[in-house]
Formats: structure tokens, sequence, C-alpha cells
């Protein structure tokens, strides 16, 4: 009985299809344009969804960047002058 048993299930795997595994399907990443594609389609979804500034606004937050900026060049100018001032001093005085 334990040999007509065997020839069944021999028979049954002859028989059977290969089967894909299922969860190699769902892990496996689509092609690099369907990416592409899909990371576009969310990009300007979360575009749409963006609340922008008004014209003034932006105005403002620019003005008050440049004058963050200007300020900054000129403590950093005032150092380097500084620091030059002091380099040509210790050599002048050193030779």
């Amino acid at each position: 009985m334990a040999k007509k048993d065997q020839e069944v299930q021999q028979g049954k795997a002859k028989n059977e299809a290969p089967r894909k595994n299922s969860k190699q399907d769902k892990n496996k990443k689509p092609n690099i344009f369907v990416r592409m594609g899909r990371k576009i389609k969310e990009t300007f979804s979360e575009l749409k969804r963006v609340t922008w500034p008004t014209f003034g606004k932006a105005l403002k937050a620019t003005g008050v960047v440049l004058v963050i900026v200007l300020i900054f060049t000129v403590i950093v100018t005032g150092i380097n002058y500084g620091l030059a001032e002091l380099l040509d001093l210790m050599v002048s005085t050193g030779a």
C-alpha cells in the first residue's frame, strides 16, 4: 500500500505545473519607467496640496533673506579685514 501511495504522489508531482511563488511576484519591482511615472504623479499630486504664499509675502520673505545675507557679508568682510591687518602687522614687525 505504501508503494501505491508513493506512485500516486509521484504522479501528482509529474502532472502539476510548477507554480510561481506569489510572494516573489509581490516583492518584484516594476521597471524603471513605471516607477518614474508613479513618482512624477505623486509629485504633482503633492504640489496641488501646497498652500502657495501671496506675492506680497514672497517679496517680504525675499527682502528679509537679502538683509540677513548683507549683514553677514559685512560681518565676515570686517573679520577678514581685521585678520589681514593683524597678519600684515605681524609680518612687517617680525622682519
